[in-house]
């Protein structure tokens, strides 16, 4: 039988979430997929586990980032889907037979985000989703709510890269994950993309995945972590939305860097995010621009929708976790 679907796992120093991992991937329903990590470098005594345990892997000599390394794996995989996995990750039995099965629904779904559980907090959600707000905020929906709700596929605004599947076919069309963002918002926009281009990005409940979480950068907040991040938000925003959406939406944008850096000052990391935000404007122009097409215009529209809305989403979502209110949607 044809394959459908190719794994790819990149892997920098993660040689202590490689083996759970595996016997996850080994514990599948669904066996008919094809299994190919992308190693970034690692030193830590990865390549050597990879080449003992004759796991198909591309070893790069340096590391090129989340983007660099899922691109080479897409380019060489030869499905119609692509699921990226993160190696933190520990995959439910039917994880890869419901994202298949989601994704067959239409051939207007781009990519499907599996439900992710924190691996040492069941009870907990780690991402339901990605989206993102007109404050230039992306979020995570369900961090932090419990593991019981979240049960509904619904639209997201896209796929959060760490256990999502995507319709390898679409990359051509929309260009593959934005190398010049190394990591982090790379999800965010190139999901941005395909709903420009008229395509769906959803959630499939059903496709469980447990989540260690940061386990490359090591900790939620660090210094690489708050400069890529800000650096990058100011390329996803410069090049997905037309200058009059830009000056339109410039206001909450400002509000929201001003917010945000009010906020890496009181836990020590603003001097990281300004750096950040620098860098930023100084190189967007060397980024690739969304070409504005009239024929898109609906498109757009329906994107600032879904941006104003997403931002009370996160309000909503913020004061659920800081009331602890409880509620399975």
């Amino acid at each position: 039988m044809q394959k459908k679907v190719t794994i790819i796992i990149p892997n920098y120093n993660g040689l202590k979430f490689m083996e759970p991992c595996m016997k996850a991937l080994e514990s599948q329903s669904e066996k008919n997929f094809e299994l190919l990590v992308v190693d970034n470098g690692s030193k830590d005594g990865s390549v050597e586990w990879l080449k003992e345990h004759r796991i198909p892997t591309i070893f790069l000599e340096e590391n090129t980032g989340f983007s660099g390394a899922v691109n080479i794996g897409i380019r060489q995989a030869k499905t119609p889907y692509v699921i990226l996995l993160n190696n933190d990750t520990e995959p439910q039995p039917d994880y890869v037979k419901e994202l298949v099965r989601m994704m067959d629904r239409s051939p207007k779904i781009f990519s499907a985000s599996s439900k992710m559980i924190q691996l040492h907090h069941k009870e907990l959600m780690d991402d339901a989703g990605d989206m993102y707000s007109v404050l230039g905020w992306a979020y995570q929906r369900g961090v932090g709510q419990s593991s019981r709700g979240y049960k509904k596929p619904r639209s997201v605004f896209a796929a959060c890269a760490g256990a999502a599947i995507y319709r390898r076919a679409v990359f051509d069309e929309i260009g593959g994950f934005d190398e010049a963002h190394f990591a982090y918002l790379e999800d965010i926009d190139v999901g941005y993309r395909a709903k420009i281009h008229g395509y769906e990005n959803v959630y499939c409940p059903s496709a469980v995945v447990y989540h260690v979480g940061s386990g490359t950068s090591g900790s939620k907040y660090n210094s690489f972590k708050v400069k890529l991040a800000a650096r990058n938000n100011i390329y996803l925003n410069y090049k997905n939305m037309p200058v009059l959406q830009l000056l339109l939406n410039l206001p909450p944008l400002m509000l929201g860097i001003f917010v945000k850096y009010l906020f890496f000052r009181k836990i020590g990391f603003e001097s990281d995010y300004l750096a950040g935000l620098k860098e930023g404007l100084r190189t967007v122009r060397s980024t690739k621009k969304v070409r504005f097409q009239m024929s898109r215009f609906f498109n757009y529209v329906t994107i600032e929708i879904e941006l104003i809305l997403g931002t009370f989403l996160y309000v909503w979502e913020f004061l659920r976790r800081k009331l602890k209110i409880d509620r399975s949607y």
